[in-house]
C-alpha cells in the first residue's frame, strides 16, 4: 500500500474516533449549548461573509473554466444574499425546539409497566455532498441540533467555500464550549476519503447522507456498509388536470421550472389532462417566454409546434437545467400510470380545482412528497418548517421526505415499573 493511501486511511480513521467522542459529548449536551452554538454560528458566518465569498469566486472561477454546466455554476455560486441565507437558516435551526429526549409516544400496560419511546441522537453522521457549499452549514447545524457529531465530505468543486464556512462553524462551537470535532470537514480532496466513509471508518459512522448528482448517489447505495438516507434523482412531475384553475396553473407550472432549475424539486416533467387540449398553448407558451426549451410528446407538439420532439429518454432524465419534457394523459389515472412508470419518487404535484381528483392523486402516488395546487419547488426542508434540511430521503424506512432534524434522530424504550416480574 502506498504511503499516502496508509496517511489518508489513518487521518480518515482519527477524524472517525474523534466524532466518536464528540457524539457521547453532544448526545447529553444541554439543548441551550447547542443552540447557543447555532447562534454563534450564524454570527461567525455574517463576520466572514467577505472571507466566504472570496473564497466561493474562487471555486467559481475554477468550475467555469473547467467547462462546468449552467446548473453546476448555479448550484456553486454563493452572493451576498445566499450568505445570509446561510446565517439566517443557523438561527432558524437553533429555534427549533430540541428533539433529544422528546417523548414520541407513552403507554401503559395492564401489568403497570409504563413504557416511553424517547428520541435519542443517531450518533455519528456522514455527508458527502457536491457543489453546494451551503449544505456545509445545513447538514452541521441539522445534526448538531439533533445531537449528532457530522464528518463532511464536500465536493472539491466547492472546497474553498466549504472550508471558509466550516471555519465559522468551528468558532461557533467553540464559543458554546461544545467539542470543534462535532463538526469535521474531511480536508483531502482525494476520492479514497469517499469510500473510507462507505466503510463506516471502523465503525465510527452510523448513517450516511449522500447529496448530489446520479453517480455519486449510486456509488453510495452500492458501497456503503452502513445505512444510507438518500435519493438517486429529482425526477418530479407536475400534473395540469382539466378542473384546474387556468391562471393558477400558469403560476405554478412557471414557478415549479424556472424558478431554480438546478435543485432536486424543480419540475421536469409536465402532464397535462388530455381532454383539456385548451390548457396545452398557454402553459407551454408561458415556459417558453421564461427561457424553457420545451420537448414534448408528438400529441403535444400538434397543440404547441414551437416544442421539440420528445423521446423515450426525455421523460426518465432529470434535467437540472432550463428543459422539461411535455405529455398529454388520460386525465388524474393516466398521471398516476405515467409517474408510477417514470418518476423517482421524489416530489409531484397535482393542479386541479375537482378536490376528488385531487384525492385519487394523493392515494396513489407514492412518492415521498406530494403536493396540491402549489409549486414542486416547495419540496424542501426549510419551506416546510425543518430549518433546512440534510436532503430528501426517497426510500420507505426510518426517515423519508425532508431529512430535518427529527429525522436524525432514533429513539429507545423505557420502561418504568414498580417490582413487575415476568411469570
Amino acid at each position: 500500500m502506498r504511503d499516502d493511501a496508509v496517511d489518508l486511511d489513518a487521518t480518515m480513521r482519527d477524524m472517525g474516533e474523534r466524532a466518536r467522542a464528540a457524539a457521547r459529548s453532544l448526545a447529553v449536551a444541554e439543548p441551550g449549548a447547542k443552540s447557543a452554538a447555532l447562534r454563534a454560528m450564524a454570527d461567525a458566518v455574517n463576520a466572514d461573509a467577505a472571507t466566504i465569498l472570496d473564497a466561493n469566486r474562487l471555486d467559481v472561477e475554477a468550475a467555469q473554466a473547467s467547462g462546468a454546466s449552467r446548473a453546476m455554476i448555479d448550484r456553486l455560486t454563493l452572493d451576498a444574499g445566499r450568505v445570509a441565507a446561510i446565517a439566517d437558516a443557523l438561527r432558524e435551526v437553533a429555534s427549533l425546539p430540541d428533539p433529544v429526549g422528546s417523548v414520541a409516544a407513552e403507554w401503559t400496560r395492564p401489568n403497570g409497566l409504563v413504557i416511553r419511546r424517547v428520541r435519542t441522537p443517531l450518533g455519528v453522521v456522514g455527508v458527502i455532498y457536491e457543489s453546494r457549499p451551503n449544505v456545509t452549514a445545513d447538514a452541521g447545524a441539522l445534526c448538531l441540533k439533533a445531537g449528532n457529531a457530522v464528518i463532511l465530505r464536500g465536493g472539491s468543486d466547492s472546497s474553498r467555500s466549504s472550508a471558509a464556512i466550516h471555519a465559522a462553524l468551528v468558532r461557533g462551537l467553540e464559543a458554546a464550549g461544545l467539542p470543534r470535532d462535532a463538526i469535521q470537514l474531511v480536508p483531502t480532496r482525494d476520492r479514497a476519503a469517499v469510500g473510507a466513509m462507505l466503510a463506516g471508518l471502523g465503525g465510527s459512522i452510523d448513517v450516511i447522507v449522500p447529496r448530489g448528482g446520479r453517480s455519486l448517489v449510486e456509488r453510495v447505495q452500492r458501497e456503503a456498509r452502513v445505512p444510507v438516507f438518500a435519493h438517486l434523482e429529482g425526477l418530479c412531475h407536475v400534473y395540469v388536470d382539466r378542473s384546474a384553475d387556468l391562471a393558477m396553473a400558469r403560476r405554478i407550472v412557471v414557478n415549479a421550472k424556472m424558478r431554480r432549475t438546478g435543485i432536486c424539486g424543480a419540475a421536469e416533467t409536465l402532464l397535462i389532462d388530455r381532454s383539456a387540449p385548451e390548457l396545452v398553448a398557454p402553459l407551454l407558451a408561458d415556459l417558453q417566454a421564461a427561457g424553457c426549451e420545451l420537448r414534448a410528446s408528438d400529441e403535444a407538439r400538434a397543440l404547441f409546434p414551437g416544442a421539440l420532439p420528445a423521446t423515450e429518454e426525455d421523460f426518465r432524465t432529470e434535467y437540472l437545467d432550463a428543459v422539461i419534457s411535455v405529455a398529454l394523459v388520460d386525465g388524474v389515472d393516466g398521471a398516476i400510470r405515467h409517474i408510477e412508470r417514470y418518476s423517482s419518487h421524489h416530489t409531484e404535484a397535482v393542479i386541479a380545482q375537482d378536490q376528488q381528483v385531487a384525492d385519487r392523486f394523493m392515494r396513489h402516488v407514492d412518492s415521498a412528497i406530494l403536493l396540491h395546487n402549489a409549486s414542486t419547488q416547495f419540496a424542501d426542508g426549510g419551506e416546510f418548517g425543518f430549518g433546512g434540511e440534510i436532503g430528501i430521503a426517497t426510500g420507505k424506512m426510518h426517515a423519508r421526505g425532508p431529512v430535518g432534524v427529527e429525522q436524525l434522530t432514533t429513539f429507545n424504550y423505557r420502561v418504568s415499573g414498580n417490582g413487575q416480574t415476568r411469570p
